[in-house]
């Protein structure tokens, strides 16, 4: 029996809903809203199709039905416009970060805490300084989507399967983000020398690590710009994040947590590749990048910092 509890039932929420119950991760979802018809009406849809899943239930509820929750994954607060940075987002949703967390913490407060709400990194540290939640317990979706796009575009250059394809997109989910090409791969073959290596009468275009790193810069305001917000990826970004916390086995994925001195860095949250499991997260791999690399991942650091300093936790 896993019990999965989803504060805030917009867009994001109710489709991280909709698909903890049609993959079977949960055995019990509860959905939280403000606006509690409207979570009523989620749970009610969603529940209407579970004859055709796992048996499971889905309920709309309150934060004291989060009680017994294994997971509670947090989507509430304002979303990003087109052309809005996450981090102009930041005191908003801070604010309605401390609200929520003051309440859910009462009564789960030996669940895994799963941030989703943007600024995640930001909120994510904020969660951390604010509620007294061992830190392994706390984690922030970070850059998981991320370098889900990075792997779905570098797989599209050579009609490759995107499970090939290793690579990873560290730091602030937002602008400051970066891909650390020394290390990615596909099929342990550097991207760089891939196209090279292949025997086929195939042809395939030269990559273009600047295209593809702007690719996945902009994904996320070229699907708001079309379709006023994004959330099928992220639902099942996040999914993805519940199954392996809820799994026998380790799994190591780019989320966002605290850091305690790795490559320097002290006092902020943002992605590493990072070990997920039943102990929540517990251990992050140092992975050996360059120079110019290590300096990347100082900038978003110190990008993240300055937002944390500007708002008031």
């Amino acid at each position: 029996m896993n019990k999965i509890t989803v504060i805030g039932a917009g867009s994001v929420g109710a489709t991280i809903s909709y698909t903890l119950i049609v993959t079977g991760i949960a055995s019990e979802v509860v959905m939280v809203d403000i606006n509690e018809e409207k979570a009523f009406g989620e749970a009610l849809d969603i529940r209407q199709g579970i004859p055709f899943c796992n048996p499971s239930t889905v309920h709309a509820g309150s934060y004291a039905d989060a009680k017994g929750s294994d997971i509670v994954i947090i989507t509430s607060g304002i979303a990003r416009k087109a052309g809005q940075s996450r981090l102009d987002l930041a005191q908003v949703n801070v604010e309605v970060l401390k609200s929520v967390a003051k309440e859910v913490v009462k009564y789960a407060p030996d669940a895994m805490f799963l941030i989703v709400s943007n600024p995640v990194d930001v909120l994510t540290y904020a969660f951390c300084k604010t509620t007294g939640i061992p830190e392994s317990r706390v984690i922030g979706s970070g850059t998981i989507l991320d370098t889900a796009r990075l792997r779905a575009r570098v797989s599209e250059y050579y009609s490759v399967n995107q499970k090939n394809v290793h690579a990873y997109v560290l730091g602030e989910h937002g602008d400051s983000a970066f891909v650390p090409w020394s290390i990615a791969n596909i099929s342990n073959v550097p991207i760089e020398d891939y196209k090279k290596s292949i025997v086929s009468n195939d042809n395939y275009p030269e990559f273009d690590f600047d295209e593809v790193e702007e690719y996945v810069r902009k994904s996320g305001s070229a699907v708001i710009e079309r379709k006023g917000a994004t959330y099928y990826a992220v639902a099942m970004s996040v999914c993805h994040v519940c199954k392996c916390l809820l799994s026998g086995i380790d799994t190591t994925l780019t989320v966002s947590t605290m850091m305690h001195g790795e490559y320097g860095i002290e006092d902020v949250c943002l992605s590493l590749l990072t070990i997920v499991g039943k102990e929540g997260a517990h251990g992050k791999i140092l992975l050996p990048l360059t120079d110019i690399e290590i300096a990347k991942l100082h900038n978003s650091a110190e990008s993240l910092k300055a937002v944390i300093r500007s708002v008031k936790i």
